[in-house]
This record gives C-alpha cells, structure tokens and sequence, in this order.
C-alpha cells in the first residue's frame, strides 16, 4: 500500500527529530510530492528510488548516499527530467535548503567521529617504493604482492583496500626478500659486471632458428623482417637478474624516413616462443648522424636483449630463408629501399639506481661496520633498532611501540644468533607492522608527521626525505609558507616522476594501455613502438601542465601536444620536429588534421583506452570525459538496462541505435550528459586516428555533432573543444576533487563541497593552473584532517 504524502511527511518528521533539528523541513514534502513522486513512489519506482518508502535518514550511512543524490541531480538539473515540468527557482532553492542542511550536519559529524578516510593502507606500488627509498634496495616487489582495487577511479582510496591474511603473507613475504637482497648486498658488496659485445659477437646463433641481426661493413643492422624475435640477440644474455645500463654504440639510421629518423624498439625477454613475453626498456630513434643511446632497464638471468625497427609503417623485408631462419647472404637490403638500425656493438653494465652497497649498509649499520656493532651486540640494538624504526614508521618512536621489535632481536641473541640476523629478525617485524604498512591518523587535524606522510605519499608515491621529516618536527611543516615550499620541492624533485606515472596511470587511466589488442586486420599499423609513444605524450604533456602551472582549459583544449616522429605520422601531423629529440613540444597547425588534436580527450592514449580494440562507444567515452575530464559524475545505470552492442557491419550508426536508448525516461537523463562529448569524439577511432566513416571508411558516415547538457550546440571535436574549454571553474573543480581523492585516499564527501570551490575560487588569478591547484588542494582542509 502506497503511503500519504501525511505519512511521509511524518517519516520526515521523525528522521528529522532523530537529528536533533529545531524545524523539519516541510519545504522537502511539497517539492517531492509535486516533481518527484509520481515516478519514484511504491508502484513505479523508476531507476529502482522509491522515495515513498525511503526513511529521510541521512544520519544513517546506508541512505545518506541516496539523498545526497537525490539532492545532486536536483541541483543540477537532471532531475525532473528534460520532458517534465520543471521546478520555478522559488521552489527549487527552498527545496535543496532544506535538504542540504541535513545532509551537512550528518555528513560533517560523520567526519569529526571517524575521518574522512578510513584505514588506509600503503598500495603495492607505495610499498615498493617505501622499501626501495628506507634499504637503497631495487629488486622490483610490486608484482610479488595481490593488485590493489580501483574504488572512485584510484588504488589509493581506503574503502577499497583489503589486508587479508592472504595479502599479509605475501606483504611478509616481501619484506622478507627485500631484506635479504639488502643484508646480502651490505654484507658481501656488489658484483661487477660490464661487457661490450661487438658487432660480431652478436650474431652469435645459439639454439633454434637465426633471427637476429645483419653483420655488414663491422656494423649490426636490425631490418624490419615480420619474424616473432626477430632482432634477438643470444650473446646478450643476462648472467643475474638485475639492473643494466645498455649503451647502444653508434646507433645510425639506414635509410631514414621523412622524418630523419628509423624508429624501433629495445625489449627484453627469453625471446622463445615457450616464453613470449617482452619488456620494453625503451624506444629507438636512430637518426642519419651516429650517436651512442643509453637505457637502463631490469633484466631477469637469461632473458637476453631484442632490437627491431617494429615500425609497422615500414615496407618488410623478406627474411631470406625458410624454416623461420633469416639469411642475409647475398643480399643488400639497404639498396633495395628498406630501413633499418644499424650499431657498432653494445655495452651491457651492472647498476644500482637506488643507491651503492655502501647506501644498503648505512640504511642497516649506520656508520659503523658490522664488525664493530659486533663487540656490543646488546647496545647496537639499542641504537640501531629505534632509527630504522623511525624511518620505517616515518615518525618518533615510544618505548612502547618500539618494546616487541626490540624483544625480537634480543631474543634471537639469546638463542644464539649473530647481530645480522637478530637485527634483520627484527627489522621484518618493523616492515610489516601496521605503522609501516599504513597510515598513522587519527580523525582530526593531521599532526605533522602524517601530513609530510601524506604529502610525500601523494607527490612521490613513497616515504618522506629527511628533509621532509624535519620539517615535520620543527613544526615549519604546519606552517602554510612551509608547507607550500616544501610542496613545490617534492614537486620539482626528480621523484616527482612516480606522482606523473602513477596519478596518470589510475586518472587517465594508462596502466589500462595494455588491456586490449588492437584487431590487426582493422589496424594493420598499431604495433608497440606506437603505443609507447601514446603514453609517452599523454604523460609528457601532464608533465608540461603541471611544470608550467597551465590552465585547467587544456585538459580538454590547447594549441600543442607532444609527439614524436612515429606518433606524428599517425595524427597525419608534418611536425618541425628535431631528430633525435624524442617525444617534444610541437605547436599544432592550424589546419584540418592539427585543430582536431589539443587537450587529453584527443590524445590517443585516451582513445585507445575507451575503446575495445575493435570498436568505439560513445557511451564509454562519453562516460570517460564527463567523469575524468569534465568534473561530472556520472551515476550508474538502473538495473536492467541492456549496453549498447556496435553494428559490426558499420551499417548503422551507434547515434541511431542510441537514439531509440534514449526514448526511455530511465535513460534520457543520463545519455543527455554522457553522449554529446563521446559523439565529438566518433571521428576518433579505437587507436586514435581519423576517421569519416565507419567500417573501416566502408560504412556509414561519423556525425560528430551534438548538444552540451547546457544546450550548447557543437558540429565536431573542434567546436566541442571551444564549448568546453570556457568552463575552467567546472573543469579545475573536477581535476582537484580528482587529486584529493588520490592523494588523501578518500572522495570528496558533502561537506567538502565548501573547500573545493574555495580551492577553485582561490586559483582564479593564476587560471587555474594545475600545479596552483595542487598548492591550493593540499593547503586545504580536506587534506589537513583525516
């Protein structure tokens, strides 16, 4: 039985009496009665809200998110939807006065009681890091540990971490191998190990069929033959897994193209087909003048070093045998037209990026050697222990919390043990202590020691410096010039790096690059030389953004991109670029193919990320910048709703098969949001070229047109560009709540609402640059307090 609106104004009543307000809102009854519940009572229940049955609650956790969003699709203007009447603006403000104000007062109750971030952990990258910065160790860990789930977009965000006792095992198993590889290296020193090989000392055949490279005029010439491992070099074999410096010699260009350079790729692997997978270590740009090309890369024992000119733009060349050998005997391949890489011989060296054995020995032994810690294990202990645990925990350390570590060591000499492995016993228990693994904060302020934990973890991706730590403890950190001079260090430091990869890996979602295989048939010229190029501008260009503290606008518009010489021919883009320069600033022409391209939803990283490999969606892309890009979240579909399936034929348009998807109410709403940006982006295809037609140019012709939810008409990308980039408050909002999310480990909440738009607000003056709105982001209060 379907109640009154009598009763449900008396549910209103009491949930409001529950939290203690003087006058229940009776402003909220009148504007749900009259817009809201001929569609969302007991018998309709459109997108599954029945508002009738729904206790006005909003102290309650489990219904204050359906009223917040009952509240934000008012606010905005989605609801009632287009084809109803709308509410009159004296209706409207009363109405979400009404409701906001509970929502307030529970929300930021909420928070002073428990924090707006719940236990957090350290994510597996985080974890990595941590232990490479406190032992000088650099063994990759991350992959050993279970994949951190996404919740709002981010690995970071607390509500979607676990700690089982399943993970902690594998945490406990990484530390363990973390330290061993550190006492070994402390202990023993580093191997040396460096080899050059020449030209000839590479064509050294090994077993199984030959595919690797030309020998000719004392030069090693790599040719793009469509082999698997092709380019494969057996006398490269590492003899330990490790860290190398690979130093290509001469490096030159054997017919270069129009951009005045052969491109390729250098990757690692068994290079067998019982074990095919690669890793890259880097692109290959060889250029008509000969110069040396250094990368350094992790090489696990026996994996060996691969060389191709991969471009899948260039004309193959034949291998010249059967059987699935390569011959070059008799052959010229550089006469007959075809590119290649040639070389002078490799120089393969053992390095330690994260520091010597020497850093590996004072992270455990201080200054002294063991030797001399040895005479008084007891007092070494004592010294030892409590600043490997402040490092550790990234904070001063009581008696207390010190008491079981310590236990652990003496209790191991007590038994017989020498100082290393008491020391190295106890040290395991620091690493998977709670204080390690995770974050010290208790709701409230933050003290100064978990803000400069928070602040490295956000803009490092690991532990707080020594520099960063006494300025927690002199107390400049809590200062707000202090804080703002320590944030613009973290961000000028190299490390800074970790923040670029990692916050663009989850916001744009790059570490997604991978997921899907482009169909060869459809994109004969995708290879992997190109997909490294896609990460290479997306992430080059962010780099630019946040260096040259440019506006919000060019997320989604700019007049440059980064390229280089590959990625410049699959935009169609005759860039000035200069040989061997790599991935650079180009300005973007003003023509046809140069003014479609600007901002990140045009970039082909992005692209390829939203589509499936095969086909495009409006709808996924559409999704993906209005929540990525545009600031606007996008609710999830009511149940039942079936997706949208492509016509492979490229018959019939996904515009008209979205337009009879749209006829539904339960639907409107949302597709009136999602679609116009992934319409303007319908001449992109699933690799990020352009496209008039689809079905390959075989179908139907791409209509990029459309209307913004604010009724602004655009004809294509271009013209959506021009629409969007005026909103840079809306846009600078969404990229700071975005940040908060990653760097606090919890999504903006309703209350927060006050300080983002203080945030924004306070950017105006500088455009809202991005590198002003992490400033402004992490002096504010939603990253001040838990």
């Amino acid at each position: 039985m379907i109640r009154s609106t009598t009763s449900l104004l008396a549910a209103i009543f009491a949930g409001t009496a529950a939290l203690g307000a003087s006058e229940p809102p009776r402003q909220l009854v009148s504007f749900l009665d009259a817009h809201c519940l001929e569609c969302h009572d007991a018998d309709t229940e459109k997108g599954g809200l029945n508002l009738l049955d729904l206790d006005f609650a909003p102290g309650d956790p489990a219904l204050f998110p359906t009223w917040q969003r009952v509240y934000e699709r008012v606010r905005d203007g989605e609801m009632p939807p287009e084809k109803r009447p709308r509410p009159e603006a004296d209706e409207l403000k009363p109405f979400l006065a009404a409701l906001s104000t509970p929502l307030l007062e529970a929300d930021r109750k909420d928070i002073a009681e428990r924090g707006r971030v719940r236990g957090r952990r350290l994510t597996r990258l985080e974890y990595e890091n941590s232990l490479h910065d406190l032992l000088h160790v650099d063994i990759p860990l991350a992959s050993l540990l279970p994949e951190d789930p996404a919740t709002h977009g981010f690995e970071t965000v607390a509500e979607g971490q676990q700690l089982s006792y399943h993970q902690l095992a594998r945490y406990l198993d990484t530390a363990d191998l973390a330290l061993g590889e550190a006492f070994r290296r402390a202990l023993k020193g580093d191997e040396e190990y460096r080899r050059r090989f020449t030209p000839k000392d590479l064509i050294k055949r090994g077993s199984g069929n030959y595919r690797g490279p030309d020998l000719r005029d004392g030069r090693s010439i790599s040719w793009p033959i469509g082999l698997q491992f092709f380019g494969r070099l057996r006398a490269t074999a590492a003899p330990a897994s490790g860290w190398y410096r690979i130093t290509l010699q001469q490096v030159q260009a054997v017919n270069p193209g129009a951009d005045g350079a052969v491109w390729g790729t250098l990757r690692t692997g068994f290079c067998d087909s019982n074990a095919p997978l690669l890793s890259l270590a880097g692109l290959v740009e060889a250029t008509a003048e000969p110069r040396d090309l250094v990368y350094e890369a992790w090489i696990e024992k026996g994996h060996q070093i691969e060389l191709r000119p991969n471009d899948a733009t260039l004309k193959r060349a034949p291998s010249g045998a059967t059987g699935g050998n390569v011959s070059f005997k008799d052959r010229d391949l550089a006469a007959e037209g075809y590119s290649g890489i040639a070389h002078r011989g490799i120089v393969m060296e053992r390095i330690h990026p994260r520091g010597s054995s020497e850093d590996v020995h004072r992270a455990l032994f201080g200054g002294k050697g063991l030797a001399e810690w040895e005479k008084s294990p007891e007092d070494a202990v004592a010294t030892l222990l409590p600043r490997f645990a402040r490092l550790a925990f990234r904070r001063p350390v009581t008696k207390a919390q010190l008491a079981p570590h310590r236990e652990i060591a003496l209790a191991a000499l007590g038994e017989g043990s020498g100082l290393a492995e008491a020391l190295r016993a106890a040290y395991r228990s620091v690493l998977c202590s709670p204080r390690f693994l995770g974050f010290v904060e208790p709701p409230g302020e933050l003290d100064a020691f978990a803000l400069a934990s928070r602040v490295s973890y956000a803009l490092w991706c690991g532990p707080p410096d020594r520099k960063l730590l006494e300025a927690a403890a002199n107390g400049s950190l809590r200062d707000p010039d202090g804080l703002a001079a320590e944030t613009e260090r973290l961000l000028s430091h190299p490390k800074s790096a970790r923040f670029v990869a990692s916050f663009t890996d989850q916001w744009l979602q790059l570490k997604e690059i991978d997921f899907t295989a482009p169909d060869p048939r459809q994109f004969s010229s995708f290879d992997p030389l190109l997909q490294g190029s896609l990460v290479q501008e997306t992430r080059s260009y962010f780099r630019e953004l946040l260096d040259r503290d440019l506006g919000a606008s060019h997320l989604v518009a700019s007049d440059f991109t980064h390229l280089n010489g590959r990625l410049a021919r699959h935009y169609r883009i005759d860039a000035p670029l200069s040989p061997g320069g790599g991935t650079q600033r180009v300005s973007l022409p003003e023509n046809d193919v140069g003014r479609v391209r600007g901002g990140f939803a045009t970039q082909g990283a992005i692209l390829k990320v939203t589509a499936d490999g095969t086909h495009t969606s409006p709808v996924v892309r559409g999704v993906f910048v209005n929540e990525r890009l545009l600031g606007v979240r996008i609710p999830e579909p009511p149940p039942g709703i079936p997706a949208i399936e492509p016509d492979i034929r490229g018959a019939v348009s996904i515009r008209d098969q979205l337009s009879k998807h749209r006829e539904s109410e339960s639907c409107i709403s949302c597709h009136l949001v999602i679609d116009p940006p992934g319409f303007a982006l319908e001449n992109f295809d699933p690799i990020g070229g352009w496209r008039r037609k689809y079905g390959g140019g075989k179908g139907v012709a791409v209509d990029p047109s459309g209307t913004t939810r604010e009724g602004d008409a655009f004809d294509d990308i271009v013209s959506w560009m021009a629409v969007e980039s005026k909103r840079s408050d809306r846009l600078a909002r969404g990229f700071v709540h975005h940040f908060l999310t990653y760097a606090t480990g919890a999504a903006p909440r309703f209350s927060d609402e006050e300080h983002l738009e203080a945030i924004v607000a306070a950017t105006t003056d500088q455009g809202h640059g991005l590198r002003s709105l992490v400033l402004a982001a992490v002096a504010s209060p939603v990253f001040l307090s838990k």
